[in-house]
């Protein structure tokens, strides 16, 4: 009997792990199987709650999940790779978003050409074999670098310029001016997909610049100027390349639209209130020390007001008690004296 009431209990334990399926509520809970989700509007159990709150969780979880699953299963299936995939509907419940949706990217010019031609993009090979030096080289990458220059480790001089000239140096250069060509493109681009409008840019190449191209950066060079090239001095029999204008060179310049009488008049009306409005700021100390300037300086002026106050001239003369003392004998010659007249 000992063993049989062991095999039941095994048997009833093992059976609380593998819950039923069919879930009951008090209120019907809202399921979006677009979403995959589940809103159950039903009240917490504060009792089971403040008993054991991990368990309570966790089973009001698993009740939820199983409603979900439930209404999964009540889809149409399919098997696919031996699989059961089921086709869910569209979405009920409108998400909120914390940013606007992507938009699609604008295609650039070589994009717009390409498809136009039907021209596919081929994936490019990450090796090639280089018959002069005899190797498997990069497409891209330092590896690339790395093979040039070990490929060009001597250049040969044109014989139009100069012997001197460095051929290094001049492919550097190169290199750099199709470096920041590419950039201008794709900055182009950019402004392109956000619409927003660029100056045109007098950039030419050494080379590759026609006597047009270099009419085009030669006015734009000299409209560069605060003042739209206004005050520029012009040469003898200049003109200005064609096709070019103040709107072209000043992105977002437009005429001077008219105003509205209602408008304007709101306008000046808004400027005069908020002048008659305006308080003026009090400096305490400084009005002060205006006030104490300007009694010193009436003060001065006016020299009953220096007698009161005990303020003595420059040219007032000076009494004493005392009787002045003679000459004590000593002749005196600038007085004109001859000394004392005798009788």
């Amino acid at each position: 009997m000992d063993i049989v009431k062991e095999v039941l209990a095994k048997q009833a334990k093992d059976l609380e792990k593998y819950k039923t399926i069919n879930v009951e509520k008090h209120e019907e809970v809202k399921v979006d199987l677009g979403h995959l989700m589940i809103s159950d509007p039903n009240n917490f159990d504060e009792n089971a709650l403040r008993d054991n709150v991990e368990q309570y969780l966790l089973n009001l979880t698993r009740e939820n999940v199983q409603l979900l699953v439930n209404g999964i299963w009540e889809l149409q299936t399919e098997r696919l790779d031996e699989h059961i995939v089921a086709k869910l509907p569209k979405a009920s419940f409108a998400l909120p978003r914390a940013r606007k949706l992507p938009q699609p990217k604008v295609p650039t010019k070589w994009e717009q050409f390409a498809k136009a031609k039907g021209i596919k993009k081929r994936q490019k090979d990450k090796k090639v074999w280089d018959e002069e030096l005899g190797k498997w080289v990069a497409t891209y990458g330092f590896q690339r670098f790395k093979a040039e220059k070990e490929k060009d480790w001597v250049l040969e001089v044109p014989q139009n310029l100069d012997p001197m000239t460095d051929m290094f140096q001049k492919k550097k250069d190169l290199k750099s001016e199709r470096v920041a060509k590419n950039e201008i493109a794709r900055m182009k681009n950019i402004a392109r997909a956000q619409k927003v409008q660029v100056p045109r840019a007098g950039f030419v190449s050494e080379e590759s610049a026609s006597a047009k191209d270099l009419h085009v950066a030669a006015t734009i060079a000299k409209s560069s100027t605060a003042s739209v090239g206004k005050f520029q001095e012009k040469l003898p029999k200049e003109k200005d390349a064609r096709g070019i204008g103040v709107r072209e060179l000043i992105p977002g310049s437009k005429r001077k639209r008219t105003i509205d009488p209602s408008q304007e008049k709101s306008q000046q009306i808004e400027v005069v209130q908020r002048i008659l409005n305006k308080r003026p700021k009090i400096d305490v100390d400084k009005a002060v020390q205006i006030q104490k300037r300007e009694a010193r300086e009436e003060r001065e002026k006016n020299p009953i007001e220096k007698k009161r106050t005990g303020s003595k001239s420059k040219h007032a003369k000076k009494f004493s008690s005392k009787k002045p003392k003679g000459a004590m004998g000593n002749r005196k010659p600038k007085k004109g004296g001859a000394g004392r007249k005798r009788r």
